[in-house]
Parts: C-alpha cells; sequence; structure tokens
C-alpha cells in the first residue's frame, strides 16, 4: 500500500483577526493524514497575530511585513513540503473532509483539483449560494486558455483549489506588485497548461461574503484599472509559458474572448460618469444590473438602481407610466441624475414616454458610446 500524498493547507491573512482563527480550525479539523497548516500573517496590524499564536504548538507560522497576497502565497510555499497545495483564505473555511475528497483526483498529470464553495455572511450563516454559479470545468482545458485565458474556463475562487506541487514549483514565485490581490487568477491562468483540471461537484469549503473583502477594498474606478492590468499581465504570462512548451497563443484574440472588453468599457464609462455627476449628488444607475450592487461604489456618490425598491435593484418597467411614476419618485427622493449604461440602451427606445419625458423635462449632459446621462436639476 502506497503511503499517503503529504498535503499543505497555507493560511493567508491580512488583518482578518476575527476570522482567521475559524480558518485555522477548519485546517486542522481536516479528516485526511499527513497534513501540515502553514499560516502566513502578511504584516496585520489586528488582533491576527494574538489569534493565530494561540494555535503555535500546531501550525507553523510565518510573519512578515505586509506585501500583498501574492507574496504571501511565495512566503507560505517556501515554507511547504505537501505535495498538494492548497491556499485558504483566512476568512473562508474548508470542510472537514475537503482534502480526503480532493487528494484522490491528483493521478498522474493532474495540476490541480478544484470544487465550488458555499457562500456564508459574516457571521458564517450559510445563504444556500454556491459559488461559482456555473459548473466547474474540468478536463484537458489547454484550448479554453488559447481562447481566452483564464477567462475561458469556470473556476473558483482561492479556497476552492487544490494545486500540485510540481505545477506550483514551475510557476512560483509568482509577481507580487501585480497579484497584491487575486493571486488565483495567476495560478488558475497557468493550470491548464501544465496538466489536466478535475473537479468536485460538491462545496467543500465555505466563502465568506461579508462587503470588506480584500479584493473589494479600493474604489471601483481603481479596482478595475487594477483588473485590466491584471488581466493584460496574466496574457503576457501565459504567452511566455506557451512559448515554453511549444503551443501557439493569440494574445489579441484571448483579450477580445475575455472579460478585457467588459472591462474596459465599464472602467471608462464610470470615469464619464464621475466628471459629470459633481461628488456628492445622488445619481440613478439603469443599467440592466450587469454592475454589481458592490461594484458601483463611485466616489462621494450615492448609486440608486431603477427600478428600485428596499434599495435593491426590481427589475424593468412594466410599461412607460411605471417608468416615468419611478423616475419622478426618486428625483423627489433626491436623486440629480439618471445615468444609462450602454447594456441599457434599449430602454430609451422600448420606452418611448420616458425617453420623451426626459428629453423634454431635463438636460443632456453626457452621451458617448458607454453612458448617457440626464441632469435631473432643471
Amino acid at each position: 500500500m502506497s503511503a499517503a500524498r503529504p498535503v499543505s493547507i497555507i493560511v493567508s491573512s491580512y488583518n482578518y483577526g476575527r476570522f482567521v482563527g475559524k480558518a485555522i480550525e477548519s485546517a486542522l479539523a481536516q479528516t485526511y493524514a499527513p497534513i501540515e497548516v502553514i499560516v502566513v500573517d502578511d504584516g496585520s496590524t489586528d488582533d491576527s497575530r494574538a489569534v493565530i499564536r494561540r494555535f503555535a504548538d500546531r501550525v507553523r507560522t510565518v510573519f512578515k511585513e505586509n506585501g500583498g497576497q501574492a507574496s504571501a502565497f511565495n512566503a507560505g510555499f517556501a515554507a511547504s513540503h505537501g505535495t498538494v497545495i492548497i491556499f485558504l483564505d483566512s476568512d473562508d473555511v474548508l470542510l472537514p473532509a475537503a482534502v480526503a475528497q480532493a487528494v484522490p483526483l491528483f493521478t498522474s498529470g493532474v495540476s490541480k483539483v478544484h470544487w465550488p464553495l458555499w457562500e456564508m455572511n459574516e457571521d458564517g450563516d450559510r445563504s444556500g449560494e454556491i459559488t461559482p454559479r456555473d459548473a466547474l470545468s474540468e478536463g484537458n482545458l489547454r484550448p479554453a486558455l488559447q481562447r481566452a485565458g483564464a477567462d475561458g474556463y469556470t473556476w473558483p475562487p482561492t479556497s476552492g483549489n487544490a494545486w500540485s506541487r510540481h505545477f506550483l514549483e514551475r510557476v512560483l514565485p509568482m509577481p507580487e506588485a501585480e497579484y497584491r490581490t487575486c493571486p488565483d487568477y495567476h495560478l488558475s491562468t497557468l493550470a491548464p497548461l501544465y496538466g489536466t483540471v478535475r473537479r468536485l461537484t460538491q462545496p467543500q469549503a465555505c466563502w465568506r461574503n461579508h462587503g470588506r473583502n480584500q479584493s473589494w477594498a479600493q474604489p471601483i474606478g481603481e479596482r478595475l484599472q487594477t483588473m485590466l492590468q491584471r488581466l493584460d499581465h496574466s496574457l503576457k504570462t501565459l504567452a511566455q509559458h506557451c512559448r515554453a512548451v511549444g503551443m501557439d497563443l493569440d494574445v489579441t484574440q484571448c483579450r477580445d474572448n475575455s472579460w478585457w472588453q467588459w472591462l474596459a468599457q465599464t472602467y471608462q464609462a464610470i470615469q464619464e460618469i464621475e466628471r459629470t455627476v459633481p461628488a456628492g449628488d445622488a445619481l440613478i444607475l439603469v443599467d440592466e444590473d450587469s454592475w454589481d450592487p458592490r461594484e458601483v461604489w463611485f466616489t462621494a456618490r450615492r448609486v440608486v438602481p431603477f427600478l428600485e425598491k428596499d434599495g435593491g435593484y426590481w427589475g424593468p418597467p412594466e410599461d412607460d407610466a411605471t417608468a416615468v411614476r419611478e423616475l419622478e419618485r426618486l428625483r423627489r427622493a433626491g436623486a440629480s441624475f439618471i445615468a444609462f449604461a450602454w447594456p441599457a440602451f434599449w430602454w430609451l427606445d422600448y420606452y418611448a414616454a420616458l425617453r420623451r419625458h426626459l428629453q423634454t423635462s431635463f438636460r443632456q449632459v453626457l452621451s458617448s458610446e458607454r453612458v448617457i446621462v440626464y441632469d435631473l436639476r432643471a
């Protein structure tokens, strides 16, 4: 009988003292052995290190200056010995059988095994939702990489992946400045190039959505710019690795098939809106709910969805009368501008009475390929 594969679980943490203990406990509670648990604190300034030290007799610790998530991944991997590696975000938790379920899938030539995650709130209560929503990809995913890079296939956030050491030795250490957040993007871009991807269909971890996740910390404009730069960097890196293994990659085609166009359009639209709508004003945003509510963090501006009910998006209006009535309700409540993002341009044709009401009662202050804005103060 062959010896069990040693597994390393690397918990990376920055200022998550209220969560990191649960993450460590979930790593220590795995039903599989042998496991080493390594906790990397990336220069936290809260009580994280005091929490981590409570586990000092059962985990290995790496306390370092703040350098971002990629630097924490690099430091944790350098300290590890497992042939299978799991990077666990410190605000997430693994289910007890996660490692035991994943390890048997690491047959020859497998670069990573991934699984979906249950979503939970700040208190650890599951919502019943699963992320990602779509079924995870598996098999030989090189054609997907050639089509759109990491956006060519479906993969989960950090805590939903286990990686072979053989693969990680080829791609780590990763660039730290480019991946201060979302280092899983670098790994998921390259993993299908160096082996087969396998999947578990049932969630093996819980992803905590608490509104202050590190990857959502930047204002939307800065975050979109960072995402564009990260995508460009990942495609250039992928092209280099493809050349090394004798595989062709058309970077321009990958960019066109990825989220790059949507990100670029959104980034430019937000810049245009922020140049047009004064800070402090309330903005009605008509976007077909295509911009995640967490994304519409225009600096110093309050954003109201349309239609709106209890602060959330309520779908398109039933008819013109409803559209005009709801517009006027929000205007009386203090909305100063209304912006139509390009996914909802069709509204201005379909709701003809709404368009006439806007054109005859208010001044159009912006019209581009990406966004149309009316000033409701007139």
